[in-house]
């Protein structure tokens, strides 16, 4: 999408979200007392990095626990209050300021972590030709249900293929995507 259009759309989104997203962070503070934002370094365009922002829905120090980074289903990590904000997508809403900040797109590969970008194949590499998105072609066909090589491959046919048609599509299909799971397992579908 054209970098304007999504940060107003973007700016528009977080406005309407910002009395759920104030909810929510009265109910993360209430639930242990933690900071209510999540960061984390991801990569984007071109392989820069950029500071992701998410709502906190694990345990301060998570990723240095059980399966790291990544989250299986029921993990004990999750706290109360992190159950239903993955279960509703709203831990995703701060990334519309990603997007503002021009970070993000709305649509696009979902950002990885450094750490699976340095195992890309020349092939894969190809996913950060395009600004990282919130939703995108693997995000509406599977998620990490999927096994990762399968969800990199859906994201380059997503660079090779990319139009405003396909974005739309990818929009209109994101609502249904959000109810069918997201968790693969120990790795998230990832080999270590």
């Amino acid at each position: 999408m054209n970098r304007l259009i999504d940060a107003t759309l973007a700016g528009v989104g977080l406005a309407v979200a910002s009395p759920a997203l104030a909810a929510a962070a009265v109910a993360i503070k209430l639930d242990d007392g933690g900071p209510v934002l999540y960061r984390q370094r991801r990569v984007g365009l071109r392989g820069t990095d950029f500071e992701l922002v998410k709502l906190r829905t694990m345990r301060v120090g998570a990723e240095r626990e059980g399966a790291g980074h990544a989250v299986n289903e029921g993990d004990p990590r999750i706290t109360r209050v992190g159950r239903v904000l993955r279960r509703l997508s709203l831990d995703e809403v701060p990334q519309l300021w990603n997007v503002v900040r021009g970070d993000m797109s709305l649509v696009g590969p979902r950002p990885t972590l450094a750490y699976q970008v340095e195992k890309y194949t020349p092939r894969q590499r190809r996913r950060l030709d395009v600004k990282p998105g919130i939703t995108g072609w693997a995000q509406v066909h599977g998620r990490a249900r999927l096994p990762w090589d399968e969800r990199i491959e859906l994201d380059v046919w997503y660079v090779e293929h990319r139009s405003p048609w396909v974005d739309l599509k990818i929009l209109a299909r994101t609502p249904a995507a959000l109810f069918g799971g997201t968790y693969k397992g120990e790795t998230g579908g990832w080999s270590k």
